[in-house]
């Protein structure tokens, strides 16, 4: 008789895919026991009360608000056209940078913040200083042009 041609390290390995086998049986016959398939429709839905929160409650019907289209705002609003009067402002320089050459005045009326570049002022500015200022449309928001010291 001959010698086996198993030897004991493949019988081991043998062993070990076999005890694999057999544990990954018993998890999957352990999730099917455990498993969620067989609820109802009405236990899977979720609703959302009026803060957001998840809730198995349905909503009431008699708190419903009506909520026009129209009214509801996503991003930034946008800038209302310039009327011809408004144009000559009065303002503080709230932040200037002299290196760069650029920085912001604050506007009286509205208090706004606009964007003012040291080729659209007559003179030297700095911050602190009250300006009068017109106003103009630029590519990113509004722009001061023809910056003048006030009084």
């Amino acid at each position: 008789m001959g010698r086996s041609q198993q030897t004991f390290n493949k019988k081991e390995n043998e062993k070990k895919k076999q005890k694999k086998k057999l544990e990954k049986q018993k998890k999957k016959e352990a999730r099917q026991a455990t498993s969620d398939k067989g609820k109802s429709f009405d236990d899977m839905i979720a609703y959302t009360d009026e803060f957001g929160n998840i809730v198995s409650t349905p909503p009431d019907p008699s708190e419903k608000e009506e909520v026009k289209v129209e009214d509801i705002q996503y991003g930034v609003p946008k800038q209302e056209k310039l009327d011809d009067t408004d144009l000559i402002r009065n303002g503080v320089i709230t932040f200037f940078n002299d290196a760069k050459g650029f920085g912001f005045i604050q506007d009286d009326k509205t208090g706004e913040s606009i964007f003012v570049h040291i080729n659209n002022a007559s003179g030297p500015i700095t911050k602190g200083n009250k300006v009068t200022f017109e106003v103009e449309q630029g590519p990113r928001g509004y722009n001061a042009v023809n910056v003048n010291l006030s009084a």
